[in-house]
This record gives structure tokens, C-alpha cells and sequence, in this order.
């Protein structure tokens, strides 16, 4: 039944009043700057509602974008790790040249120097700006054709099996470098991450509230918690142990950032196996925390990543 106030307020919203119009509309993300930086890759960006703000997405585009105007390509998102920015994958892999007769959009967003994509408890939305807002750019402005892959390193491993598992079938594949991969396994590593947050100027229980009383919330954006959901989704998992491997200069000492997700990867690979979870998994032994690690197994993840992308 409508009431008589639901009445008049259907009314006066049909009669065209404008107040109304404008407050029922939803805000779109809008890109609001373009910086051509080479052929192939690409600066923009987007006015994002979610975030509050406008966020920065490098985009290296395939080499047949320009020749091929009527092709819509699958995509291939790299997050980054905690502290870095969105130019980070480009500026210190050779992903450019892996994917440039690959026939696919890589696309490297920012995600806050801390913001382990999440949408904030209190702040910003940055898994809605990257799963909802993003995808929908990309399909309007540069030919996205809604088939996608995600991989992520250390706080972006979370990310990419975090949205692998929130968001079933929207990623083909999710791969993890030295991802940080379960945030609960113990009080002194949910409180290290929560000083993470604040190292970067934010209250650390504006993301996912505090670890006892709000528990739910944490389970839900950890991968350990959510790895019934990323089954039947191909899963490349690796990790290195702390101690200085094969591509560490000779004087280089162990590395706890390293030593600590890989605690992490271990508990997390089990959990999968005893859920009949199948993933690909390379925990390498010696390695740390590194780029150079992080550069050879995103060529090792590569022929998954493709496969799923269908390139």
C-alpha cells in the first residue's frame, strides 16, 4: 500500500522537480585527465565517487589497439604492494614488453599507499572504485571487453584473491606475489597491519574496524577466511623465504617482511589443498621481499594469466 506522503513524493519526483532528480542520481566515475607517456601506455584519470577522489590508473594498451578499432580486449589488472603507487609494475617489470603482442589491456590502478582494498569501515571505497567503477571506464573509454585477470604483490596479493573470492566470476584467474594472505593468523600480525595503517596518517580502525569486536569484517577481506570461495578459479600462489636468494646482491641480510608472509603462504597453500582448492604454487625457498622476485614470477604466472584471458 502507498502511504499518502510516499504518494506526494512519487508526484512531485514525476513532475520533474529538479531537487529530486538531482539528489536520487547516482555520481559515475569520470575520467578527468589523459597523459600519453608512450605509444602504447597511457595516464589517466578518474574522478571516482567511491574514493572521494580522483585516482590514477596506468594503462599499456596491445599493440593492434590502434590498428584494430572494432576489437574489445580482455584485461589484465597488477596491483600494487603497500606504500607504492600505481606507476610501480611498469616502472619495475618488463610487463610492457611480456604483454605487447598479447592482444590485452594491462591496467595498474592505485590503491592507497595502505588502503588494502577494501571499502573502508570509514573511507574510501577502493574495492568498489576497482571492481565496479574501474571495469566500467575501461568498457566505455578504451574497449574493455569484460574478461579480466588479477595479480597483485604483497598487500596487492590480498587484493587480487580478495576480489577473486567477493566476486565470483569476474576474474578468469587471480595470481599472489609474496602476497599477504592471511591478516588474522595471529593478535601480533593483525596488529602489525593495523600500525601499517597508521605508519600512513589514517586510523587504523577506519579500515576494517577493531580485530575482536569486528572479527566478521576482518574474515571477510582475508584470503585464508575466504579460499572456499576462490575454488574453480585458476590460482597462481608464490612466495620466497626471508633469506637471501639467487637475484639478492651478495651482502643483502634476511628479510622478516619476507620471512613473515611466507608464515603466511604456508598456512594458506594447506588451507587450500584441504579444501580441494587447485592452484599453482611456487614457494621458492630463498627470496626477498623484491622486485627482482616479484619480475620473475610474473613471467612465471604469465602462462596461466594468459590462458584464462584467452590470449
Amino acid at each position: 500500500m502507498i502511504t499518502l506522503l510516499a504518494l506526494v513524493a512519487l508526484v512531485g519526483c514525476s513532475a520533474g522537480d529538479p531537487a529530486s532528480t538531482a539528489t536520487s542520481a547516482t555520481p559515475t566515475p569520470q575520467v578527468t585527465g589523459t597523459v600519453q607517456l608512450g605509444v602504447r601506455t597511457v595516464d589517466i584519470t578518474i574522478q571516482s565517487p567511491a574514493v572521494g577522489s580522483t585516482v590514477a590508473v596506468r594503462l599499456v594498451l596491445p599493440a593492434r589497439y590502434a590498428s584494430e578499432p572494432d576489437t574489445r580486449w580482455p584485461v589484465l589488472y597488477l596491483v600494487h604492494g603497500c606504500c607504492d603507487t600505481y606507476e610501480s609494475w611498469e616502472r619495475q617489470t618488463d610487463v610492457s614488453d611480456l604483454t605487447k603482442d598479447a592482444g590485452v589491456i594491462v591496467a595498474m590502478p592505485f590503491g592507497g599507499l595502505a588502503g588494502f582494498y577494501s571499502d573502508w569501515v570509514r573511507g574510501p571505497k577502493w574495492e568498489t572504485f576497482h571492481t565496479v567503477e574501474l571495469p566500467a571506464v575501461l568498457a566505455t573509454s578504451y574497449r574493455a571487453s569484460g574478461k579480466a585477470a588479477v595479480g597483485g604483490l604483497s598487500m596487492g596479493g590480498l587484493g587480487a584473491l580478495a576480489y577473486a573470492a567477493r566476486h565470483p566470476g569476474q576474474y578468469s584467474a587471480a595470481a599472489s606475489f609474496s602476497g599477504v594472505v592471511h591478516t588474522r593468523i595471529s593478535s601480533g600480525v593483525e596488529y602489525g597491519y593495523q600500525e601499517l595503517v597508521r605508519s600512513q596518517g589514517e586510523d587504523p580502525e577506519a579500515l576494517w574496524g577493531d580485530p575482536d569486536a569486528n572479527a566478521d569484517i576482518w574474515a571477510a577481506h582475508n584470503p585464508y577466511d575466504l579460499a572456499a570461495q576462490l575454488k574453480g578459479t585458476p590460482l597462481f600462489i608464490s612466495c620466497g623465504n626471508g633469506l637471501p636468494g639467487p637475484l639478492d646482491p651478495p651482502s643483502r641480510l634476511p628479510d622478516g617482511n619476507e620471512n613473515a608472509v611466507h608464515e603466511q603462504n604456508i598456512v594458506f597453500v594447506k588451507r587450500l589443498a584441504e579444501l580441494g582448492v587447485e592452484a599453482q604454487v611456487e614457494l621458492y625457498g630463498p627470496g626477498t621481499h623484491t622486485w627482482p622476485y616479484w619480475q620473475r614470477e610474473l613471467h612465471n604466472a604469465w602462462p596461466m594469466l594468459s590462458k584464462a584471458l584467452g590470449i
